[in-house]
This record gives C-alpha cells, sequence and structure tokens, in this order.
C-alpha cells in the first residue's frame, strides 16, 4: 500500500473509529473532520489506536442486530449458565430467552451482535498495526504494542466464544483479503500478540492514560491464554511474574471493585472505561443498559439478569469453619418468588454466608446499594403468575450505589440507564485464582492454597452490607479460611467454587465451565434444582445443554456474507 493510499485510507476509517468508550481518551462524541495531514503520521496513529481502544464497549457506527449484547461484559453469557436468568418477561428479548432455555441457534441476535462488535475489534486494531507499517520512518513500535495488546484480547474473546475463527492479520487486512475460513482458534496469533505487547509495553501506568495496558497486563493475558488451553506450567510462570511484581493488589473492601472509586484502582488489570457523561451518556455502558430493577429504585427500564437462586444458594457457609458448604447447589434459601411486597415475608438473615452474597445478589429485606430495603415483587420486572421464570433476586455488581447518582448514573433517550462505572475485563483478584488452578494442577497445593486464602481473607476483612435499621450486619455473616488442600481433587473444587463465589454476575462463569468440561454436568444439574422453586420454568427448559453448546454457532448471516469462506461449529 503506497503512502498518498494510506492516507486516503486512514481519512476514511476515521470516521468509523473516532467514537469514545471512556474518560481517559475521549470524553464527548467528536465534531468535525479530521484532515489526512493530521493521520498518516504519529498523531494519526494515536487517533487510529484512541479508536482501537473505543470498540472494547462494542459501540460502533454500523450498529447491530441488538446493542443490549455488545458490551465486554459477557453479561448475557451468565445467563446461558447458572448465574443468571434472563430477567424481564419471558415474551421481552426472544433471542435472549432462547438462550437461557438453550435453545440457541445460528440466527440468534445476541450471537450474531457479539460477533461482529468483536471483529470491529479485530479491524481497528489491525488499521493501526497496517498504518504503522507503511511509515517506517518513525519509531512507533510503543503504539504497535498496544494495538497488538488489543488484537489479542479481541481475538482471545473470539476463541473462548466461537472456538474456530477466522484469523485475519495487519498484511490480510491492508488487502482486503477479510473472507479468511474459521479453521481452528487464534492461540498462535494471540500469543504472539500478547508477547509483543509484553516486550515493548511500559513497566507502569502512564499518568492520564490509566485505562491502557502495561507489560504486566500484557503478560497476565497471555497467562490466561496458556490457562485455556491448560498449559499449567507457562500460565503459572506468568502469574507469579505479575503477582510478585507489586504492581497490583487487592482492594482493602471488596465493594470498591464495584464503584467509581475503585476504577483504574490497584486491583484493576485491565477495565473496559465507562462514564456517565453528557445528553444520552453516549460514553456510558449501553451494552448493559437492560441490567436494572424493573422500576423503583429507579424509575426506569429493564428488570434483566437477575442472579439465580442456585447462585443465592452457593454463598452458604458452614456455621463452624465459615467455609462453603453447598458445592453441590441444593436449595436451602427461603426466596419470595411470587409473594407480593405488601405480604408477610422474613429474609434468612440467621443462616450463616458469605459476606460476598449480598455484594452479589439483591435479596428482599436487604439495603440495596444504598437505595434502601429491597421491597420483593415491586421491583421485579418479571411477574410469577404469568409465567416468568427469573426469580426473587436482583443484580448489585452491574448498578450503580445511590450516593453516585450524580457521579456514575447515565441515562439513554428513551429513560434506559447508561452506567458509567467501568467493568472490570480481569482484576487482581482474578489473577489470583487462576494462578491458584495453574498450581493445583502443577502439584503446587500449598500456593493454591495461599492464593486462594488470600481471596477468602480480604471477603472476610471487607465491612459486610449492614442492616437497614442501622442495627449491625444484615445477615449472619462468616468466611473462613482453608487450613489445607489434602489433595488435588479437593484443592481443584474449591479453587474452582472460589472463582464462582469472588466473580459471581461478572461475566465469567460460562467460560470457566466450558474449558473445564464440565458445563453439561453443571447447567444440566442447575436447570433440575432451579425447578423445583421456580414452577413455570418446567415447561420452558425443553432442552438440555450439550457439550457442542460450550461454543456459540458462527452467525447465519456471517457466513452468508463470507462467500462461503466460514463453516458452521459443529452440532449448530
Amino acid at each position: 500500500m503506497k503512502k498518498k493510499s494510506l492516507k486516503k485510507y486512514l481519512f476514511g476509517l476515521s470516521f468509523l473509529t473516532m467514537f469514545a468508550c471512556g474518560d481517559d481518551f475521549a470524553d464527548t462524541s467528536p465534531i468535525g473532520v479530521v484532515g489526512e495531514e493530521q493521520l498518516a503520521n504519529e498523531t494519526g496513529i494515536d487517533l487510529l489506536l484512541t479508536g482501537a481502544y473505543a470498540i472494547i464497549d462494542g459501540v460502533r457506527a454500523t450498529g447491530a442486530p441488538t446493542g443490549f449484547a455488545i458490551s465486554p461484559d459477557n453479561w448475557w453469557f451468565d445467563v446461558i449458565a447458572d448465574d443468571a436468568h434472563k430477567g424481564s418477561n419471558n415474551s421481552d428479548q426472544a433471542d435472549l430467552e432462547s438462550l437461557e432455555t438453550v435453545e440457541i441457534f445460528p440466527n440468534n441476535s445476541f450471537v450474531r451482535s457479539r460477533f461482529q462488535a468483536i471483529y470491529a475489534g479485530v479491524s481497528r486494531a489491525n488499521a493501526v498495526i497496517a498504518a504503522i507499517a507503511e511509515l517506517p520512518e518513525e519509531d512507533l513500535t510503543f503504539q504497535e504494542a498496544q494495538a497488538r495488546f488489543l488484537r489479542g484480547y479481541f481475538y482471545f474473546e473470539l476463541t473462548k466464544i466461537f472456538g474456530n475463527v477466522s484469523i485475519i492479520d495487519e498484511v490480510q487486512f491492508a488487502a482486503g483479503e477479510l473472507n479468511q475460513p474459521n479453521t481452528g482458534p487464534a492461540w498462535d496469533l494471540i500469543e504472539s500478540d500478547f508477547q509483543f505487547a509484553i516486550d515493548n509495553l511500559s513497566a507502569t501506568r502512564i499518568s492520564g492514560e490509566e485505562g491502557r495496558p502495561t507489560a504486566g497486563v500484557a503478560r497476565a493475558f497471555l497467562g490466561k491464554a496458556h490457562l485455556y488451553q491448560q498449559e499449567w506450567p507457562q500460565a503459572l510462570a506468568l502469574f507469579n511474574t505479575v503477582i510478585n511484581s507489586g504492581e497490583f493488589s487487592l482492594h482493602p473492601e471488596f465493594l470498591t471493585n464495584f464503584i467509581i472509586d475503585g476504577e483504574n484502582g490497584v486491583e484493576s488489570v485491565f477495565q473496559a472505561q465507562f462514564s456517565a457523561d453528557g445528553p444520552n451518556s453516549p460514553n456510558g455502558n449501553q451494552g448493559g443498559t437492560l441490567n436494572f430493577p424493573g422500576g423503583d429504585p429507579f424509575g426506569s427500564c429493564c428488570g434483566f439478569y437477575q442472579p439465580t437462586i442456585d447462585l443465592a444458594n452457593a454463598y452458604l457457609v458452614d456455621g463452624t469453619s465459615g467455609l462453603p458448604n453447598n458445592l453441590d447447589g441444593e436449595l436451602i434459601f427461603a426466596n419470595d418468588q411470587a409473594i407480593p411486597s405488601d405480604s408477610p415475608f422474613t429474609p434468612d438473615t440467621t443462616t450463616p454466608v458469605d459476606t460476598r452474597l449480598d455484594y452479589t445478589v439483591g435479596r428482599r429485606g436487604i439495603d440495596y446499594n444504598g437505595f434502601g430495603e429491597h421491597p420483593g415483587a415491586a421491583w421485579i420486572r418479571a411477574v410469577a403468575a404469568n409465567g416468568d421464570f427469573s426469580g426473587p433476586y436482583l443484580a448489585k455488581k452491574s448498578v450503580y450505589q445511590s450516593s453516585e447518582i450524580g457521579s456514575s448514573r447515565g441515562r439513554g433517550q428513551w429513560g434506559q440507564e447508561h452506567s458509567g462505572i467501568n467493568y472490570n475485563i480481569m482484576r487482581y483478584a482474578d489473577v489470583l485464582l487462576m494462578a491458584a488452578e495453574a498450581a493445583v494442577e502443577t502439584g503446587d497445593l500449598d500456593l493454591a492454597l495461599n492464593l486462594t486464602n488470600q481471596v477468602r481473607q480480604r471477603a472476610a476483612n471487607s465491612t459486610p452490607v449492614q442492616a437497614v435499621d442501622g442495627s449491625g450486619p444484615a445477615a449472619n455473616y462468616q468466611v473462613g479460611l482453608y487450613t489445607s488442600f489434602p489433595d488435588a481433587s479437593f484443592a481443584r473444587e474449591a479453587v474452582r467454587f472460589e472463582r464462582r463465589l469472588e466473580l459471581g454476575m461478572e461475566g465469567h462463569r460460562f467460560f470457566d465451565l466450558t474449558r473445564w468440561g464440565v458445563a453439561p454436568e453443571v447447567i444440566n444439574r442447575y436447570i433440575d434444582n432451579e425447578k423445583r422453586v421456580i414452577e413455570p420454568m418446567i415447561p420452558n427448559f425443553v432442552t438440555s445443554f450439550s457439550d457442542f453448546n460450550s461454543i456459540m454457532p458462527i452467525p447465519t448471516a456471517s457466513i452468508g456474507i463470507s462467500q462461503g469462506a466460514l463453516q458452521q461449529n459443529p452440532g449448530y
């Protein structure tokens, strides 16, 4: 590609790439036109790179079948797994109901939207890398390292979701050779990109650019890539380097990970940058806009993404040890499913539970993010009497605190919420638990014990949710430490369960279950358990989860426009 054509290309591409996603890169939607002379140089590369960061939130000029499926939090995968119900009325967002009931088809709009959004990210990262190749007289290695980190991240997302992906590098992109076959996972490209980023990114965060990766961030992602391939020694070595670097640490309080005061803090490894700015909050989390109570306390849309009863029960602990006491998902908690808010209901505040329960699951009778006591059905859009099967709970991690209305609350044009709270694509607790998992598989049970207990110790030390009357903790919270991991089987189960407790409702559960190879067993057991307390589920769950559902289908429309290059995944 000649420089002259590069300028023309960059000029046109600038309209597609410059959409802000966070308060660190651009706070408002751009106006005006960028001239060619500003693009074919370091300034132009930086503008293109900003556009590549911007697409992390999934929002792009050409749109998607549904804007609710594009966000990097992957919230709707929790709906396929055992952490969340779809929420709202069964008839609202029919494609999402199909995912929850494991009726997953290649024309599903949620699947296609995420596919398109991530490939848009690949294209923008490739645009930066290809443009840099046309400017050999300038040292743009640092910018290339960022672009290759982003491409590695986007291809990691594609690989974990779709398995067999179409690999398009910067040379093919520049030549317009986009219809490449989807012949398998992109691990080689992912590892190469993350390694280039490790070798060429800054060792420390640059002031004013807190949302951009360091070498340590890239190292953590390369470790995760090896973890997903069950390359345990390589993964553990990388994670140990990250842990020993001192670059990251746990927030003293668990809640800090989900409030504005914790954004880009010591526990943040890599975050999607959101902000509640301006009319319609264009830089807020538009992909997660459904995930707020369907009425009070916000008086807004939409009532989706409700934690399951199964997830709530996972936080039960042994009253003596404070350790998990419900590994098999038995349903013990009383719940207020179908009980009107004006009818008597006594929340269970005596059974010992993990402190993280009431920071993850909005339960009736417990304070809801500072908005007061959750009254039950009055804040639940789903109506059990009408056959809706989403249960009695509300999501909490994705919802701002009452004290943050002025800073984190963004509103869309039809009253929907565009939260300004950053999403943790990876946080340090995740790194500790991935390292613990790799330690188990390499036989270092003492290290796995230590790492797991670090996460549990923070939970134990965190301030518990308080009763609304100010009388003290809202429930009987207990978190104990493991005294030993007697064997690998025990350690493996403990670490895996800890990931659910720590990372519940953060978009990781489906991918953990699938990479462990236990998704059919766990999800089908969950479906049977949940049916026992949510009667309307019985006629709706007509399909069981199968092995082939562990990766999503290639969208039908994408296969069509690929001119035969893309092939459907097995089973679909």
